[in-house]
């Protein structure tokens, strides 16, 4: 039998499988699950167990921000339009989010 903790999580878990990686995005608001005015800047943390992967990764989305903003804070060495496969799938669920890394390199 199931534990109602496992059918209803108290905290948003997504299991994620990101080019033949599976890894675990998290939150710790557990708003996130009930109130959709928590979408606003908030934060998503994860973590793949892959080796080169030696922190959680702490991800910054915004649902309410624009594109010409993510586009101004792009440095002169930034990648363009190429983007981290984890940041399309957090976009599935939260369209046009703009999505801060913080100081972890991007998991490409």
């Amino acid at each position: 039998q199931v534990s109602p903790a496992l059918r209803t999580p108290r905290l948003p878990v997504w299991l994620c499988s990101l080019s033949g990686r599976h890894g675990v995005l998290f939150g710790t608001d557990s708003r996130l699950l009930s109130d959709w005015k928590s979408e606003r800047p908030f934060h998503l943390y994860f973590y793949s167990g892959q080796q080169k992967q030696t922190q959680t990764a702490h991800l910054t989305i915004d649902t309410h921000s624009h594109h010409w903003e993510e586009a101004q804070r792009e440095g002169p060495c930034s990648l363009g339009k190429r983007r981290p496969a984890l940041e399309m799938a957090i976009r599935t669920k939260w369209a046009g989010a703009t999505i801060s890394w913080k100081e972890t390199e991007p998991l490409f």
